[in-house]
């Protein structure tokens, strides 16, 4: 034997060596740590003696100290740690080994390529059997479940000899191979009821699957979304969060990277029904793992991001396969939100956002240009209405007015309302009707916050602040634009801001005038702060603005109209006062 492969076989034997050496002390520790953990046995009585006559002595009393405490019995710390440091150190040492014999023997030529290939794969079945076989003993879980992922991660080592180093096999066959040898790893980790091994086996295997390919194409997607589908029964009855995320993971990831880089893809519509795919199988684990679950949170959240490829899609399929399939899942995470009456309440939460944001992003991927504004306030104005109830709905709601706001700013913009200017026809309707959305959507959350539970009363005045400058924006916008459009740049503009600062005040009054009808005082409170807001809002607008920008005729009748709007507002809330404190 040459001295090289001398040295090389004498060092493989010491690793072997000190990881089996390894294994035995971690076994008896674990023996040790459970003997100790043991309630001790009580001493043995003593028989019956028959005294012995002796004359008796008297004796002093015994004082209080020098009585003998009990002493505590010594308590011996959790080493259980110990064990699993010292598994660990062996499933490091081992797999070193497996690598010396697979790659660095074959560097250095020792033994044929079939020989060691072998030897890797007696040594992964010698290394599971003994795991099988120290599980049934008296502390050796540890060891156990160390043993048994050892083995397993060795027998991927030699899968990918065969597959990617040595290419004995095709990909298709080591995936196949590798699947096998994860599904015995999973059925060992529910027999032994160990979410460590489930995820130390689906954990590799994820990371060894790319490797086997070579890239990440569609026999690699396929492969880890039946992978994710086939551990689900796994994991049925357990609270295994860590293997939850291990699976979407494995459904999630190589569809991202497919997406990432897919710009020039062949096959976009695969990958977009692999997208789909992926997100109906997250859903599904969801429903089927969060009844048994103890942390609802944690697997919502997971649940949510299987589903980002198909929030994603776009990047590889055309504008309406995507909207349609975010779409598609904004509606069915909808149903289930509706539908599913056992929901813990944190994944209503989660549920119903991702529906809200799978149908911004279906829109905003369906509609362009002057229509998307009017669309997403539109939509917002029905979420307000329908889920009133709902604090989810109302942010919701928010959360499409403020998109829709800012699309809305674009065409709409505080410019074109000081200076005069001519918009195409597409953008003066589209400013036109999300104008009046967005009066409509304030009025929608008003009316919800209203009837809403666990509101702060004190964010009652600075809200309807907010929701006073926005109508008075919108009945400007409004208003101003379609006097641009009917009578043009000149009188028409000048027409359109006078008959907003008379809206302003005509819709101050009538909310006053609504106030004093409310019974319910939060509601009284909302209201009465809005037209205030709004008053005052007009009476600035009409000294700081149409002082200076209207002229003649106009100018008079803004002011004129004006205050008599004001003191018929003043005598009528005043005379309403009178006759409420008269009954």
């Amino acid at each position: 034997m040459t001295e090289p492969r001398a040295v090389l076989t004498r060092l493989t034997a010491e690793c072997h060596a000190v990881s089996w050496q390894l294994y035995r002390v971690s076994a008896e520790l674990a023996e040790l740590d459970r003997q100790l953990s043991a309630p001790s046995l009580p001493p043995p009585v003593p028989g019956p003696v028959h005294p012995v006559t002796a004359p008796a002595v008297p004796s002093r009393p015994a004082s209080p100290s020098s009585r003998e405490e009990p002493k505590p019995a010594v308590t011996v710390g959790d080493s259980g740690w110990i064990g699993k440091l010292l598994a660990v150190a062996g499933v490091t040492v081992t797999l070193v080994g497996v690598v010396l014999l697979l790659v660095l023997a074959a560097q250095a030529g020792i033994l044929r390529p079939q020989i060691r290939v072998a030897g890797g794969f007696v040594l992964s079945a010698v290394l599971v059997g003994a795991a099988c076989r120290l599980h049934s003993r008296p502390g050796g879980r540890t060891g156990a479940i160390a043993l048994g992922a050892t083995g397993i991660a060795a027998a991927y080592l030699d899968i990918v000899a065969i597959t990617a180093y040595y290419q004995w096999v095709p990909a298709a066959v080591g995936l196949v191979v590798a699947a096998v040898v994860g599904g015995a790893g999973l059925v060992a980790a529910r027999r032994w009821d160990s979410e460590h091994l489930a995820v130390l086996v689906l954990v590799p295997l994820i990371g060894l699957a790319p490797v086997l390919t070579g890239d990440v194409d569609l026999l690699l997607i396929g492969f880890l979304l039946a992978l994710s589908a086939t551990a689900l029964p796994i994991q049925l009855g357990k609270d295994w969060t860590g293997m939850f995320g291990a699976r979407i993971a494995a459904a999630t990831l190589p569809l991202l990277a497919a997406l990432v880089a897919g710009s020039g893809h062949d096959h976009r519509l695969l990958i977009g029904g692999a997208c789909a795919v992926a997100a109906i199988l997250a859903v599904l684990s969801g429903l089927l793992v969060l009844p048994t679950s103890a942390r609802p949170g944690p697997i919502a959240l997971l649940t949510a991001a299987g589903t980002v490829p198909a929030l994603a899609a776009g990047a590889a399929l055309d504008r309406v396969s995507a909207s349609m399939l975010a779409g598609a899942l904004s509606l069915l995470m909808l149903v289930v939100v509706v539908a599913h009456r056992a929901l813990q309440p944190v994944a209503v939460q989660v549920f119903a956002a991702l529906s809200a944001v799978a149908a911004l992003i279906a829109v905003t991927t369906a509609f362009h240009g002057s229509v998307l504004a009017p669309v997403l306030l539109g939509m917002a104005v029905l979420i307000a209405i329908a889920g009133r109830r709902s604090g989810v709905a109302r942010w919701a709601a928010a959360g499409f007015g403020f998109a829709g706001g800012i699309v809305y700013l674009d065409y709409a913009a505080p410019g074109n309302l000081i200076t005069p200017t001519q918009l195409p026809v597409a953008d003066t309707v589209a400013t036109l009707v999300a104008s009046l959305l967005v009066i409509a959507l304030v009025v929608a959350v008003a009316r919800a916050y209203a009837v809403a539970e666990n509101t702060d009363p004190a964010n009652a005045p600075i809200l309807a602040v907010a929701g006073g400058g926005l109508i008075g924006y919108g009945v400007t916008a409004f208003t101003v634009t379609a006097g641009v459009a009917i009578g043009g740049t000149g009188a028409g503009f000048l027409t359109g801001h006078m008959a907003a600062t008379l809206c302003w005040i005509t819709m101050a009054a009538l909310l006053l005038r609504h106030a004093l009808r409310l019974a319910d005082r939060g509601a009284r409170t909302w209201a009465i702060a809005a037209g205030l807001a709004l008053t005052g809002a007009a009476t600035a607008k009409l000294f700081l603005f149409d002082l200076g920008t209207l002229d003649g005729m106009f100018r008079v009748a803004a002011f004129i109209v004006a205050g008599l709007l004001l003191l018929g507002m003043g005598t009528g809330y005043a005379r309403s006062l009178a006759q409420q404190d008269e009954r």
